[in-house]
């Protein structure tokens, strides 16, 4: 149901942007290089002492979508996107190496300034639904929060129709997936938050 939320806003906003000149839609798609964040072992046995805390190896995902950028002026815009993500990470842990991937519907509602020709800076929140995460042999339970809150910078360029940038995204809350590793009875925290560069290539119509 929230995702059908989503997409009717999105809907609704395109119509009513795409009568204005000022307005252009695209499509996009891209890498993503980054992790989700730590992992955590406690034993239930013994009061949730920490048996080992791990960080994640960065892993390569990838992104997909739409986006509009409403011109303001001539040289400051604001670029709402909808896309589809995952997130790919990696542990190395005395447990054994598992990967992790969280898949998501991400909403960055950046604005943007144009500095030179055209080369541009941007920056703004991301709004983030957790569609499902997959932590490998491991049985997670849902995330405590479905709905999280990013924030993302870079640079881009735009020439004619064609267009790339490079950002930095974090999650901005901690968001947990939790689980029992069933040969050891330990439980798994997993941190869902993205930590990441995401380069991305784009194309108004």
């Amino acid at each position: 149901m929230k995702k059908a939320i989503i997409l009717a806003m999105l809907s609704l906003t395109t119509i009513a942007f795409a009568q204005d000149k000022k307005i252009n839609l695209g499509i996009k798609a891209g890498l993503n290089y980054g992790d989700n964040g730590e992992i955590e072992f406690s034993d239930v046995t013994n009061a949730g002492e920490n048996i080992a805390t791990e960080d994640a190896d960065d892993r390569v995902g990838y992104h997909i979508g739409a986006y509009i950028r409403a011109n303001i002026t001539d040289n400051i815009y604001l670029k709402p996107e909808f896309l589809y993500t995952q997130n790919n990470s990696s542990y190395e842990t005395s447990f054994g190496k598992s990967n992790y991937k969280v898949k998501r519907i991400d909403v960055p509602i950046l604005a943007g300034i144009r500095v030179l020709g055209p080369l541009h800076v941007f920056a703004g929140p991301s709004l983030q639904y957790i569609i499902d995460t997959e932590l490998e042999d491991i049985e997670l339970e849902d995330v405590e929060n479905e709905f999280t809150v990013g924030l993302q910078f870079g640079t881009g360029i735009q020439l004619g129709r064609l267009n790339a940038d490079i950002r930095y995204e974090r999650g901005l809350n901690e968001n947990q997936a939790e689980g029992i590793q069933e040969n050891t009875g330990a439980t798994i925290r997993v941190d869902s938050r993205p930590n990441q560069f995401i380069l991305s290539l784009g194309l108004d119509f």
